[in-house]
């Protein structure tokens, strides 16, 4: 089994500010945030990185962008906007190998992602 920092949180081995939680997903605060609003959605099934997924997981990935969503909401960015990230490898700079979605908002995050 592989021992990731999200797979220990979803455990219950290691703390994190939980802000939504279901049977499929854990949304939590970054600990480095970029934005105001920085937070996770974390697949409580391990996928390493997108190629993971297969055709029956496919909707798992839909489903995911509906649990942001929902949370944007919660936490009131849904209105003014927000933007979605997955970080893949190490050119996209991903930093734990367990594939999560960032949702971040709460300020103007202009146009581009990199200067």
């Amino acid at each position: 089994m592989i021992q990731d920092v999200f797979c220990k949180i979803i455990k219950g081995e290691l703390k994190a500010d939980v802000v939504y939680k279901d049977e499929e997903f854990w949304v939590i605060r970054d600990i480095n945030p970029q934005a105001p609003v920085h937070v996770l959605v974390v697949p409580k099934k391990h996928y390493e990185a997108l190629h993971d997924f297969n055709q029956k997981d496919a909707a798992l990935l839909g489903q995911a962008l509906l649990v942001a969503e929902k949370v944007a909401k919660q936490l009131g960015v849904h209105e003014k906007g927000y933007r979605l990230i997955i970080n893949e490898g190490e050119h996209g700079g991903k930093l734990v190998s367990h594939l999560h979605i960032h949702l971040l908002g709460g300020k103007p995050l202009g146009s581009k992602i990199v200067k």
